[in-house]
């Protein structure tokens, strides 16, 4: 357990708790890249997320295309921890640490057109905390249960304070019917402290289907009253960044059409992790990088 102390305190109580965001969403209003504007930048703060409609060009999605293809390949009899398998399946649900053990994701990660973008929001000098490509097969794709990554980051990981943000690319074209993500707008400006103590090697089923560390339905009723739900889909090539206490999630996809995005989790280097706020240990290094 983490000695610093525990603004966010979350999986210690008895009741869900609800406390205001004590953190910036946005940490420069200087623009200093030539990617996103002011306007866009207001709208990331106001909702705590921002789509970038086809971002890469048709060339770029080809390779990613290609080399999601291949990565996938090379993993479906693989028994590395790194890949993780759907509940109640075989079939790969995700892929972790890419920017580490794949050469095309990692160049994909100092992308330096995502890169100014990031640190824009962020303030400053950033790493990756955490990498994946998340796959969605056709028919059998299971879905993502709503949560806020802090909530898990805060408490099993020992990140501090909320300056981080996850980037997903959209590998394939995403649509209404493919089991696209879903937000909730302005819930980063809640948290949402959750019930449960973290069993020990919580990982090893919650990357599979989380049930600890969810937050309870009466919260996600209020935020939805407050903010609504979008559903930000595109082309391949799209670009999805949201605030790392955005309360989000997906359903499983029953369509014929495959769902895959590449994920990166940018944190601050003024925000690296501590020991973990409430969990016995941290979680491996492939999850969280340390």
């Amino acid at each position: 357990m983490s000695n610093f102390q525990d603004s966010y305190p979350t999986r210690k109580q008895s009741e869900p708790s609800w406390v205001e965001r004590q953190d910036p969403v946005v940490y420069d209003y200087e623009i200093k890249q030539a990617e996103i504007d002011l306007t866009q930048l207001a709208f990331y703060e106001e909702n705590g997320y921002l789509f970038l409609n086809e971002f890469f060009n048709e060339g770029e999605v080809e390779e990613f295309k290609a080399n999601t293809h291949r990565l996938l390949d090379s993993c479906r009899s693989s028994t590395d921890p790194e890949v993780i398998l759907e509940p109640g399946g075989h079939e790969v649900r995700s892929v972790f640490a890419v920017h580490e053990n794949h050469p095309f994701f990692k160049e994909l990660a100092v992308h330096p057109r995502l890169s100014a973008i990031i640190r824009q929001i962020l303030g400053g000098p950033v790493y990756v905390h955490q990498s994946r490509i998340n796959f969605k097969p056709g028919f059998t794709g299971k879905e993502f249960y709503w949560h806020s990554d802090f909530e898990t980051w805060h408490a099993e990981d020992g990140m501090p304070r909320m300056r981080a943000l996850s980037c997903s690319i959209a590998l394939e074209d995403n649509n209404l019917f493919n089991g696209a993500l879903m937000v909730i707008p302005g819930s980063h400006r809640v948290f949402v402290g959750c019930v449960g103590l973290t069993p020990d090697n919580h990982y090893k089923d919650s990357l599979r289907k989380q049930e600890v560390g969810v937050p309870d339905q009466q919260s996600l009723s209020r935020l939805v009253e407050q903010g609504g739900i979008q559903m930000p889909v595109g082309k391949a090539g799209s670009v999805l960044l949201f605030d790392c206490n955005l309360m989000h999630g997906s359903s499983s996809n029953i369509s014929p059409f495959p769902r895959s995005n590449a994920f990166y989790v940018f944190n601050s280097m003024d925000n690296r992790l501590q020991n973990p706020f409430s969990a016995s240990k941290p979680r491996p290094t492939f999850i969280a990088w340390r």
